[in-house]
């Protein structure tokens, strides 16, 4: 398995012999309904788009994950597999093929690999994104993949679990409020899926962020803390820290 971070959440993801790009944002600026005075994270330089893609991966519909001009970039042909509300981002940019699952429900990619939906992120009061486990049926190894540090109790079941893309740092506004669940919900994953390998995601790589929001944002935790943790409560989990654009085999 081969992985290489493209920053913040996206990942070009190399399994079984397909290429699949996840949550990718590669060009242009990031905001969120068009308001740059509340939050911008800008790119130092746009990052290549990937080649032979399999498969496009989308866990929410936000525009950090299912950002809309890196999608208009990519070729509509190329197949999604989305949650429902990121479903909605890539069909009214006319894709031609694309896949939803709902929490429980399995997409296989070629008789190679199989993506499993389970429940990730609290987007609003009623809304549940995907989080998502990622099987190479060649050889049974799988990868877990959660964004914000939202780890469902229900996938105890799939354990053990050979890799790990989660956020290990976490990242709060005042008053303790949460955007990204870091340092305990990481321990917590690791404890109950035993995996060999953690790679953290959602930090910023190459990216520079201003805004309103950006001012309140607070963050704690670091690589070593974590794997000091891990080391505390017995557990042998190796923590890998990505470098953007750095292809890595785990």
């Amino acid at each position: 398995m081969d992985l290489t971070w493209l920053d913040s959440n996206s990942w070009l993801i190399e399994i079984a012999g397909q290429r699949i790009l996840l949550d990718p944002w590669l060009v242009d600026c990031l905001t969120f309904s068009n308001l740059d005075w509340l939050f911008k994270g800008s790119r130092l330089q746009d990052r290549e788009i990937p080649s032979n893609v399999d498969l496009i991966l989308l866990s929410q519909g936000l525009e950090d994950h299912a950002h809309p001009p890196t999608l208009k970039r990519l070729n509509q042909n190329i197949p999604v597999v989305a949650s429902p509300n990121a479903a909605k981002v890539v069909q009214e940019l006319a894709y031609t093929n694309v896949n939803i699952l709902d929490h429980g429900e399995k997409f296989t990619l070629n008789d190679l690999i199989e993506i499993k939906a389970v429940p990730g992120s609290q987007i609003g009061p009623t809304l549940l994104e995907n989080g998502y486990l990622i099987k190479d049926l060649t050889n049974n190894s799988t990868l877990y993949y959660e964004p914000h540090g939202n780890h469902s109790s229900q996938l105890q079941e799939f354990a053990p679990i050979d890799v790990i893309i989660t956020p290990i740092v976490d990242l709060s506004l005042p008053l303790g409020i949460p955007i990204i669940k870091g340092m305990n919900s990481a321990l917590e994953v690791a404890k109950w899926l035993k995996p060999q390998t953690m790679i953290p995601t959602a930090a910023g790589g190459d990216v520079e962020f201003e805004g309103v929001l950006n001012n309140f944002l607070q963050v704690k935790g670091s690589v070593e803390e974590f794997q000091e943790l891990l080391q505390k409560n017995n557990l042998s989990t190796q923590v890998l820290a990505a470098t953007p654009g750095e292809r890595m085999s785990v």
